[in-house]
């Protein structure tokens, strides 16, 4: 049975309606679309699928409002799909597993393990915990995303961006996610003694940053 952890403050309370209305659903101030983010499932899809991972298990943590939830179910229709979020409005509305990323616990890992633009959300000490989280939460390949300094600085469009956010630099993660993960680009991350061969060339290594 899925242990479901109640948000531990009320911050979690500035994850309402207005604030999917303004970065996800109006199309004058949001960060992402729908079309977006099923080329993201896509991609995700065919990376497992060229690594032959069988995908019987899905965790999307931070789901927001679904967004991934139908291309992925398209690409693995057999296989049970999990939406976790903090935000009570999303899981009366959309019925998600109410828990935080820090302290979600499953009797049983996943296979694969979805988690995007979730993590600035959190302060260091509860990313640093999420991260080890995501480690025991997956078996097979993780998709990560967060936004960083760099992107920050270099990328994104702070005309839409959320501002009240942690920006941390790309290798604060790179480096909690190598103990447990073979970084195999574009936000795919292997867990470590996963069935999924990578070849010398498909593994990341990045010796500094691009700036």
């Amino acid at each position: 049975m899925l242990r479901s952890v109640p948000p531990r403050d009320s911050s979690h309370d500035r994850f309402d309606a207005a604030f999917y209305r303004r970065f996800y659903e109006d199309p004058g101030t949001r960060v992402v679309t729908r079309a977006e983010m099923a080329r993201r499932a896509d991609l995700v899809a065919a990376f497992v699928r060229h690594g032959e991972l069988l995908v019987a298990s899905i965790l999307d943590v931070g789901c927001g409002l679904g967004l991934m939830r139908a291309q992925l179910r398209r690409h693995f229709p057999k296989a049970r799909y999990t939406g976790l979020e903090v935000s009570p409005f999303l899981c009366r509305k959309h019925g998600w597993v109410e828990a935080s990323a820090a302290d979600f616990t499953s009797p049983k890992p996943f296979d694969l393990v979805i988690c995007y633009d979730v993590m600035q959300y959190l302060d260091a000490r509860a990313a640093a915990a999420a991260l080890r989280n995501l480690a025991r939460l997956c078996a097979g390949v993780l998709h990560f995303g967060a936004l960083t300094r760099e992107d920050w600085d270099l990328y994104c469009d702070k005309r839409r961006t959320d501002r009240d956010v942690q920006i941390r630099p790309a290798g604060w993660y790179r480096r909690r996610l190598a103990q447990s993960f073979i970084n195999a680009g574009s936000g795919m991350f292997v867990r470590r003694g996963a069935p999924v061969h990578l070849w010398e060339l498909d593994q990341v290594e990045v010796l500094r940053s691009r700036r």
